[in-house]
C-alpha cells in the first residue's frame, strides 16, 4: 500500500539515513521527534515521542504522509495538522505492528487529503 512507503521525491533508498532524533513539523508546527523509522517497503513508519504536546504519548505516522525531509536541520516534515495526527488512532506498543491495526490507522490517514 502506497501510504507505507515512502515518496520518492522525499527518501531514495538508495542513500542510507537514519531519522532517529530528527524534529517532526506537522503544517501547524513541531509535533516532536522521531524515536523510530523504518525504511521497509511497503511497512515504513515513524513513531514520534510527542513529549509535552499530546502529554508524553507516542504516534505512528505511516511514511507516505512525510513531505520532505532536512538532513542539515535534522528535520522532518509531513502533510498533517497538530490535530489530525492527534486524534489519529491511539498508539500502543504491544498492538501496532498487528494488521488491524496498520489497518485503521491506514484508513485514517487514507481518508485525509494530501
Amino acid at each position: 500500500m502506497e501510504l507505507w512507503n515512502y515518496r520518492p521525491d522525499v527518501y531514495d533508498r538508495g542513500h542510507p539515513l537514519d531519522l532517529q532524533g530528527y524534529h517532526v513539523q506537522a503544517t501547524d508546527g513541531k509535533i516532536g521527534s522521531v524515536d523510530e523509522a523504518t525504511y521497509e517497503v511497503g511497512e515504513s513508519y515513524l513513531i514520534v515521542d510527542t513529549g509535552p504536546w499530546i502529554f508524553g504519548k507516542r504516534v505512528l505516522l505511516p511514511a507516505q504522509v512525510i513531505t520532505s525531509i532536512d538532513p542539515q536541520e535534522r528535520n522532518v516534515y509531513v502533510a498533517r495538522t497538530k490535530a489530525e495526527i492527534k486524534d489519529a488512532p491511539e498508539f500502543d506498543e504491544g498492538t501496532f505492528k498487528e494488521p488491524e491495526y496498520r489497518s485503521r490507522l491506514g484508513d485514517y490517514y487514507g481518508r485525509l487529503p494530501r
